[in-house]
């Protein structure tokens, strides 16, 4: 129990108070006034009946091992984003607060540490990123009983504005699936009519498709890290049944039919066998097609799940079947996403002005009201 007593007596005036340890030794705290002693001594007996109390000493673990501790907690997350945060930690957090105390550490020093790193060149949203990295770092030591808070927490973030996407038409999927490498015309309006990730596409295999009903069964993806294809489950830990257009499943058929189709067989494969790689894909291909289609230089591969939303949008989908067909985990990512993508198809037919994709013409959804965004009322009761 923490007590008050009068310092003799070299320094008489002086009053501390023993503080108790997990050990049970205790250390001692000087203090001018008494009641300054008692202020001080009330505030942390609440904390400790709060359980908010942090032993001091607790804090001053060095920031670098700690956040060595931290990352090697990170084993279960995707491989893209574990890598990610190595290259953040070791280019951003580190080098600055490596042999800091966590308890040394303050909301002021992370301002001027982002101030730094954007004045040093680095982009607002790697700048932001970095900074996740370092509140997660501090959050867990939070965690562990290192700190009573976390200093990054309500640290004002750089601005960023968000990279331009680009959305093409049925036209220019075409023109650009035309002027590809005969070897990839599928992919690029698979790619374009279904939405699916780069990395899915890369692991879609054979056996997921079904032809009959128009659907395919996503349930693994394998993103390019440093190098290497890492297999994996999808982005959102959540497999999910995206549909086909008929046009689409009648060519995948065409296509497998001349190439191994067993229920294993990858999909998509380079040029000499094996799995595609985008790393070599879009500059060896996808690029040099884009140019000649006279699509803009900053199209990327993945632009084409971008444009698979927007046709979707142009053709009525709501919110919520958008959301299922790209795999999103919520419907306001989907909103915060695409929510302007299009902002005509709000006030006018989805096929004015020509079908969103082939077979969609004057067979297809003419005259449908869109449903993109719309606002669901609960079911009334019978009285």
């Amino acid at each position: 129990m923490a007590s008050i007593e009068k310092r003799t007596p070299k320094r008489s005036g002086e009053l501390q108070r023993p503080l108790p340890r997990p050990a049970g030794h205790s250390r001692r705290k000087a203090f001018d006034r008494k009641r300054d002693a008692e202020r001080w001594l009330n505030e942390n007996e609440v904390a400790k009946q709060d359980r908010r109390w942090v032993d001091p000493a607790a804090g001053r673990e060095r920031l670098g091992e700690w956040a060595e501790r931290w990352y090697a907690t990170t084993a279960a997350l995707r491989p893209t984003t574990r890598r990610d945060y190595r290259v953040l930690l070791d280019n951003q957090v580190l080098p600055a607060f490596a042999a800091a105390q966590l308890a040394d550490l303050d909301a002021l020093a992370v301002r001027e540490w982002l101030a730094g790193l954007v004045g040093g060149g680095l982009s607002a949203k790697r700048a932001r990123k970095a900074y996740q990295v370092l509140a997660q770092v501090l959050d867990a030591a939070v965690d562990g009983g290192k700190l009573a808070r976390n200093v990054a927490a309500g640290v004002k973030l750089p601005k960023v504005q968000r990279r331009e996407m680009h959305f093409l038409d049925a036209v220019q999927v075409e023109v650009l699936a035309d002027g590809i490498d005969p070897r990839y015309p599928t992919l690029v309006r698979v790619a374009a009519y279904t939405g699916l990730r780069p990395c899915e596409l890369v692991a879609l295999r054979v056996g997921r498709l079904d032809l009959l009903r128009g659907t395919v069964r996503i349930a693994e993806a394998a993103p390019e890290v440093a190098g290497r294809l890492e297999w994996g489950g999808v982005k959102t830990h959540e497999a999910r049944t995206v549909r086909l257009p008929r046009f689409l499943c009648d060519e995948l058929g065409a296509y497998l039919a001349g190439r191994p189709h067993g229920p294993d067989d990858l999909v998509f494969t380079a040029p000499l066998g094996g799995p595609l790689r985008e790393s070599k894909f879009v500059p060896g291909y996808f690029k040099p097609a884009a140019r000649a289609a006279g699509l803009p230089s900053t199209l990327r591969f993945y632009d084409l799940r971008h444009t698979a939303a927007s046709l979707l949008i142009r053709e009525g989908a709501s919110v919520k079947a958008v959301q299922k067909q790209l795999g999103h985990a919520t419907a306001s990512i989907t909103l915060d996403t695409y929510g302007t993508c299009s902002p005509t198809s709000w006030t006018r037919s989805p096929t004015a002005g020509g079908p969103a994709w082939p077979g969609a013409g004057p067979a297809g959804r003419r005259g449908v009201a869109p449903r993109w965004p719309r606002r669901r009322h609960p079911p009334r009761r019978c009285r």
